[in-house]
């Protein structure tokens, strides 16, 4: 969305915070021995007291409040009571939802208690990579400029990207222009950022897999090659100088 307006302004503010502070309760809630589906009912209960709607849900007829994705399950991932957390999992949170008209949406992979798995340097390199390619967003960049920064740096840290999956435009609907926002550089891609206008920027950063490909329940995500993918995003407001993290407050 472009905004127009203090309102809109506002607007966008108010449900940012919101799925910002979802998504940081979650992850503080979050404990060895719960299932997925108790965390998201927890989500789910953050977002009621501030009077929000699960966009997933709300949108797509999502079978739950968040996406939930654990170990090698890369996105979409179905919260279950038949789904408990692990000491070592890598744990991934998306929260998105709307408020008096105004959608926002942010996610997080985080290793929950002890590294077992040896993924934080893949969960590390993932939240300094997005950091660098919002803080290269102006008004006038290319769009596919942002994917060439990802793609450019994982290849430095040693790993890949997803490449079909992308960030998006956000606002007055979850999914808006730009449509695709890539983890790899599309030199075809002549999109250019627009200032005023609100963005979500996520990154799919990959040890083994290039492609998420469905599981067979609909929704989940996984590797094409297997392995693990960390995925962070942020929303952000778009300006001539350095963008405005509206979801900050998931910032721990």
């Amino acid at each position: 969305m472009s905004i127009e307006s203090q309102a809109d302004l506002a607007g966008i503010h108010k449900i940012s915070e919101v799925v910002a502070t979802t998504l940081r309760l979650m992850r503080e809630h979050a404990t060895p021995g719960m299932t997925t589906q108790e965390l998201d009912d927890f989500g789910f209960q953050v977002l009621q007291q501030f009077g929000a709607q699960p966009a997933p849900k709300l949108m797509y007829d999502f079978p739950g409040y968040t996406c939930i994705s654990v170990n090698k399950e890369v996105a979409h991932g179905i919260p279950s009571k038949n789904t408990v957390l692990q000491e070592g999992d890598l744990v991934n949170i998306d929260v998105s939802a709307e408020l008096n008209g105004f959608y926002a949406d942010n996610g997080g992979s985080f290793i929950l208690g002890q590294d077992l798995q040896q993924l934080s340097p893949l969960v590390k390199a993932s939240q300094k990579i997005l950091n660098k390619a919002i803080q290269h967003i102006r008004g006038g960049v290319r769009v596919a400029e942002v994917g060439r920064i990802i793609e450019t740096e994982a290849k430095k840290a040693g790993f890949k990207v997803i490449k079909n999956l992308a960030g998006h435009g956000v606002g007055r609907s979850l999914h808006e222009s730009p449509e695709g926002i890539l983890n790899y550089y599309d030199p075809s891609n002549r999109e250019r950022f627009k200032k005023n206008s609100v963005v979500a920027i996520e990154t799919f950063i990959s040890t083994h897999s290039t492609i998420a490909t469905e599981n067979g329940d609909g929704w989940t995500l996984v590797g094409n090659r297997g392995g693990h993918v960390a995925q962070h995003e942020h929303t952000i407001l778009i300006t001539d100088k350095a963008p405005i993290i509206l979801t900050k407050a998931n910032l721990i």
